[in-house]
């Protein structure tokens, strides 16, 4: 259920990008949509670092502790932009 209202703000929140960037609205409109792609953005960002703490509470150490721990992407691969 979070996932899909992740998901949902995240393609709401990009299709407000692109009418702003468009440049076709007038000045009350852009500023109607910016402030809703504030609040949008503030939401997924709660959201990914709920995940992210999620994620260091289920790593575990050498000795199978669970441990927090940054996320660390391995050496050589790409992240996705």
């Amino acid at each position: 259920m979070a996932k899909e209202k992740f998901e949902e703000a995240l393609s709401r929140l990009e299709g407000i990008v692109s009418k702003l960037e468009g440049g076709d609205l007038d000045l009350e409109e852009s500023l109607k949509l910016f402030e809703e792609g504030i609040r949008l953005s503030h939401f997924c960002s709660k959201k990914l670092d709920e995940a992210e703490r999620k994620v260091e509470i289920l790593l575990r150490n050498s000795e199978g502790v669970l441990k927090p721990r940054p996320f660390e992407p391995e050496e050589g691969k790409e992240e996705a932009p």
